[in-house]
């Protein structure tokens, strides 16, 4: 047979074909499509980024976090800040394996796009079963994990990705208020504001009362009679 035409597709004749039977055509497995920030996004020569240190009672050596940002629609109304990429330095090489992966997986995560704070809360769920560790402010973490998810977190919220979380008008002058009433029963009361001596005495080695005056050239407690001119 002669063939003057171009191949295009072809198949393999089978027995079912010469009697007439019909020929099962498995469906084509599409490709996944991928959500892109754009079309084709590729790094710019320079990013802007911010470094975040990360000094926890566990290790000896601090993290510096390093979250790059890409500047999307640049120069227009809608400018908008994402982060690109993550990266972790640290002299303390015990981490090293987990850091690396982390961070091509969370730059991974960022590079396609769409939304990225469910890592946040993904991150500060991780508990290390060596138990957590407090940070200097009194805010427990659970792991150096969790503490990396409010370092994210605290970065999408700079670039204007996550809303700030904090109190409303009202639930603030609510904490004012009973942190003032607390702090009003706990305060200490000075020995010398409200005295019935006269000012400036001083304090009986006796009855730890201010009431020691020069009285006849000796030194007399008026309030528990001691001298030392006996």
């Amino acid at each position: 047979m002669k063939i003057d035409k171009k191949i295009v597709k072809y198949r393999v004749r089978k027995p079912a074909d010469e009697a007439g039977g019909e020929v099962t055509r498995l469906p084509v497995k599409e490709s996944a499509k991928v959500i892109r920030m754009t079309e084709e996004l590729q790094r710019p020569e320079m990013l802007i980024g911010s470094t975040y240190k990360i000094k926890t009672p566990v290790s000896d050596h601090a993290m510096y976090v390093t979250i790059n940002d890409i500047v999307l629609n640049e120069g227009t109304e809608h400018e908008q800040r994402r982060p690109f990429e993550v990266f972790i330095n640290s002299k303390n090489l015990d981490h090293y394996q987990w850091i690396v992966a982390l961070t091509r997986i969370i730059s991974a995560v960022f590079r396609k796009g769409g939304d990225v704070a469910f890592l946040v809360d993904e991150l500060k769920a991780v508990f290390d079963p060596r138990g957590g560790y407090w940070q200097p402010g009194g805010r427990f973490m659970p792991s150096i994990i969790a503490e990396l998810g409010y370092v994210i977190e605290k970065h999408l919220t700079l670039i204007g990705l996550l809303r700030p979380v904090g109190l409303d008008e009202h639930q603030k002058k609510l904490v004012a208020d009973k942190r003032a009433e607390f702090e009003a029963k706990q305060k200490q009361t000075d020995a010398f504001s409200k005295s019935h001596f006269p000012e400036g005495a001083q304090l009986c080695s006796k009855c730890s009362t201010a009431a020691v005056v020069m009285m006849d050239g000796c030194m007399t407690c008026l309030n528990c009679g001691d001298s030392k001119c006996g």
